[in-house]
């Protein structure tokens, strides 16, 4: 296992969560999902950082979940939202910052070192970093990291580490022993239409944050 690097020059409120599911919208509308059904399977297994979808801010009021909009910054009020997270192609993290204010919490999505060490000079709050595995929810990924990356990038950044793609229940224990501080879940969610037996997305939400002691 990789060491950490100091963290004491990164203020939370709060210790930043291990699970990091994210609400495709355009996944759960391909599998015929409402929403806010699917919210409240999340909130009903404890998760506490969720991302796009602002229908779920009403599923998760009076909870210590924060909120993060994908891209939309200037979203990010209108939907009472805590943050804004901006990839590779959208605004910077300064311009981000102009719009959302400096309580706000930021991440910025990286799929190289040189992205990483650049993410690692603003003031955001976190790093996504990935695909760590091939992954199906996203078209014309990026290339694959691999645990190799994911420890390297661990050691080019103080800030907190989002681990992001194909990351399921039988891996994501190694994802956080190579560094990562939590993983990001998106088509790993969706119940296997494999029986009766199937999990839900609030059994399939728990078993995360028990393997991962969140």
């Amino acid at each position: 296992m990789s060491s950490k690097p100091d963290r004491k020059s990164f203020p939370r409120r709060k210790p930043f969560p291990k699970f990091y599911p994210i609400l495709d919208a355009g996944q759960l509308q391909a599998r015929a999902w409402d929403i806010s059904a699917f919210a409240k399977e999340l909130r009903a297994a404890g998760v506490e950082l969720l991302d796009d979808a602002a229908q779920i801010c009403a599923v998760f009021a009076e909870t210590n979940a924060e909120l993060i909009f994908n891209d939309r910054a200037d979203l990010v009020a209108p939907a009472r939202f805590h943050g804004v997270h901006v990839g590779q192609q959208d605004m910077t993290p300064a311009a981000a910052r102009a719009i959302v204010g400096g309580e706000a919490i930021i991440g910025v999505s990286t799929h190289t070192l040189e992205q990483v060490a650049a993410a690692e000079a603003t003031d955001c709050d976190y790093i996504a970093y990935g695909p760590i595995f091939a992954t199906a929810s996203k078209a014309n990924s990026d290339p694959v990291v691999g645990l190799e990356g994911l420890r390297n990038a661990r050691r080019a950044t103080c800030k907190p580490l989002v681990a992001i793609g194909g990351i399921t229940l039988a891996n994501c224990r190694a994802v956080m022993d190579a560094g990562g501080d939590s993983i990001a879940v998106i088509s790993e969610l969706f119940p296997r239409q494999d029986g009766l037996d199937a999990p839900t997305v609030r059994q399939i939400a728990e078993s995360f944050r028990a393997l991962l002691g969140s």
